[in-house]
């Protein structure tokens, strides 16, 4: 198993946390030194709140373990690619590498819609690898959510 698939493994874990409360199973960690730093999984629906996503939740700690904004000596480990907001945030707290499990057509921010992670124009750009541990990262993703098309079916025959 190389590092990348260990601390992809830890952040699944804390996708898992968020399939627990019926959240989209989305799961962060942030590294440094060879160590966990940070963590974070998807609450928006339990805190009622947009800003609640993984990583977000995951650099907030970061930031207050290292007393400083700036990570520049960490890599975000995340199971799925970040949207616009988290993307930004990735860039502007300085992570100069990310790790994406699985890829988000509709809204990934780091290739699939836009690039955020590398654009070229901002004062920082990201490293990314793409596809670690992918089927399972997404296998969770893909099983949440044909979950939920269904109950929403199920609630629609029964009204």
């Amino acid at each position: 198993m190389t590092q990348d698939e260990k601390f992809m493994k830890a952040a699944l874990t804390q996708a898992k946390k968020a399939l627990a409360l019926e959240e989209a199973p989305i799961g962060c960690v942030i590294v440094r030194d060879g160590k966990i730093i940070a963590r974070g999984y998807n609450r928006r629906n339990t805190d009622h709140s947009t800003l609640s996503h993984a990583e977000i939740t995951a650099i907030r700690k970061a930031s207050k373990k290292a007393g400083d904004w700036r990570l520049e000596d960490c890599t975000i480990y995340i199971t799925l690619e970040p949207c616009q907001m988290c993307a930004g945030a990735i860039v502007q707290a300085r992570i100069p590498r990310a790790v994406i499990g699985a890829m988000n057509k509709k809204a990934g921010c780091a290739g699939s819609v836009l690039n955020i992670l590398q654009e070229p124009r901002f004062n920082h750009q990201v490293d990314v690898t793409r596809g670690v541990l992918e089927e399972e990262c997404g296998g969770m993703l893909t099983a949440f959510f044909r979950g939920l098309r269904t109950k929403k079916a199920e609630k629609k025959e029964s009204s």
